[in-house]
Order: C-alpha cells, then structure tokens, then sequence
C-alpha cells in the first residue's frame, strides 16, 4: 500500500481521515503536511505518494500553485477533498489535469473509499457531485439565490464572500455604512446565515464567486 499524504488544515478532518485509510485501507503510513513546504517536502521523501488535499483550507494561493506542485512529483496521485468547490473551478482543474480526483466532505463512505482506491491505481475518480456540476452546472443554485436577492444585494454578498469589510464595500460603492450594513442584515436574513463563513459558503454554491476568485 502507498504512503498516503494528508493537506488539510481542519484537524478533526485530518483525524477522521486517517482513521478511515488505517480501517479500510489496511495503510501504515500515514502523514499529515502542515504547509505547502511541508508538502513540498513530503512528496520528494514520497514521490509516489497519494496526496489528500482539501483545496478550500490548505495555504495554496492558486489552483496554478497547486498544479506546479503536484506536477514537481509525477509519481503522485492526487484527491481533492473538500466540503464546497465552484463550477468554474471544477471545470478547470478537470480540463487542466483530468489525473485529479474530487470526492466531496458530504459523499458517501462509497464514494469515498472509491476515490481513495482509484488514487491507488493511478486512475481519476470524479464524485457524483462533481459529475453533475460538470453536467449541468449551477445555474439552479443561482436561479434560486436570484430570486431571494436582489442585483444589488447580490453584488455586496459578491463583496462580502471576497472578504470585504462593511468599510470597504461602502467606499467602493460610494454608498453610506449604515445603508450597506442594511443590506448587509436583510442578506443575512433572506439567505439565513448568520457569519461571513456561511456568506462564502453560500456565495460558493450559487456561483456567486468562484473558487479561483476566493483564492487568489
């Protein structure tokens, strides 16, 4: 069994994961990378290694900068793990190097186990997740964000996903404080959420941003 190599910043995910490969795996040699240079490090120690990457929360800046990493260790095979990733980011990692992997937090531990094994064999697994983006996008998602919110609500939750500040949407807008935090409140309340996270989240799933956009 190859060395499995986990990237992801989420502790309890790391754990959990780890634990999954040792039980249904059988794998010994288990890593955590801590940082891209530990990763970078890691691979070279581990040039065949299977690479567990949840791309929303390691400290990668760019889907280009995680490519020109994974390409500096061709013997890798890579699964992109994560709780949301865009259409367009989907999209283009599948058509840049369609070697990659992607399964979803919220998959099933079937799909799970198959990406894992797929890695294994050095072949691509795409989650039904990730299949039905492809296929039909997320201009649903959108569709219903539209119908909550409107253009100009949508254009601040826009700001507010890329990490804005209230401050800084207002200046940019040329709008007062107190008009932008009214929208800011009456988003909040349509979409119910109730944090930035939820914002980006949401923003995410309804094509809003996309990944590349909130990483870059």
């Amino acid at each position: 069994m190859r060395t499995f190599i986990i990237a992801d910043n989420q502790y309890i995910t790391s754990i959990g994961i780890a634990t999954f490969i040792k039980a249904e795996l059988g794998a010994t040699t288990i890593l955590n990378a801590i940082s891209m240079k530990d990763l970078q490090l890691k691979i070279r120690l581990y040039p065949n290694a299977i690479v567990i990457v949840d791309y929303t929360l390691f400290n990668f800046i760019s889907m280009d900068q995680m490519l020109i990493v994974k390409a500096s260790a061709p013997g890798t095979s890579w699964v992109l793990f994560s709780e949301e990733l865009g259409e367009q980011f989907i999209r283009q990692i599948t058509a840049t190097d369609p070697t990659v992997s992607i399964v979803m937090k919220g998959d099933s531990r079937e799909q799970l186990l198959e990406s894992l094994l797929s890695a294994d064999s050095d072949t691509a697994y795409l989650c039904e997740t990730a299949e039905l983006i492809l296929k039909y996008g997320t201009a649903r998602k959108s569709d219903e964000v539209k119908d909550k919110l409107t253009a100009t609500e949508r254009s601040i939750l826009h700001e507010i996903a890329l990490g804005k500040t209230t401050k800084d949407i207002a200046a940019q807008k040329n709008l007062s404080f107190h008009t932008v935090n009214s929208h800011r409140k009456n988003i909040f309340r349509k979409l119910e959420i109730n944090n930035v996270h939820e914002a980006v989240k949401y923003a995410l799933r309804a094509g809003i941003i996309d990944m590349t956009d909130y990483y870059i």
